[in-house]
């Protein structure tokens, strides 16, 4: 089934905002701590976020937004981020179909996204999806992050 995938509008933001603070419950359980960026971000932070590129919506049967992610483009490489699915409709496609969305918004180019080390759901998806990392950032003792990337023919 496809579900409807549209750039969001301005209007979607708080909507956006909230479906990050639900999905993002999940990561902040794997650290026991609630006090990650994603559930700290504030509005403001996500207004300049669409400003400077590109953010996408899944929409239900019913106009309700339960899928997003976001990109923008610096020096050729397309920084993929926040792709989040409604805990309800996990395991479904609807992240791939996200993912491979976002990329036909950057043709031909080099994308990179990252997660935590202790996201392994997250990271055999990104692997599925065939991104490959290239790096390791130790954010803190108890934070590091592992970094893809996927290269086009052309990129």
């Amino acid at each position: 089934m496809k579900k409807n995938i549209y750039r969001a509008d301005l209007a979607d933001l708080p909507e956006i905002l909230r479906l990050q603070y639900l999905s993002y419950q999940s990561e902040a359980d794997l650290f026991e701590n609630r006090d990650i960026p994603p559930l700290k971000q504030t509005l403001e932070d996500l207004t300049d976020e669409y400003n400077a590129g590109v953010i996408l919506k899944m929409l239900d049967d019913d106009g309700h937004i339960i899928g997003s992610v976001r990109a923008r483009e610096e020096d050729g490489t397309v920084h993929i981020g926040k792709l989040m699915i409604h805990p309800q409709h996990r395991c479904r496609g609807y992240g791939t179909m996200l993912l491979n969305e976002i990329e036909q918004y950057f043709p031909q180019k080099r994308y990179e996204l990252f997660t935590s080390t202790k996201s392994e759901k997250n990271i055999r998806f990104y692997q599925k999806m065939g991104y490959r990392i290239f790096r390791h950032k130790a954010v803190n003792a108890g934070l590091q992050f592992v970094f893809f990337e996927k290269k086009t023919s052309t990129a």
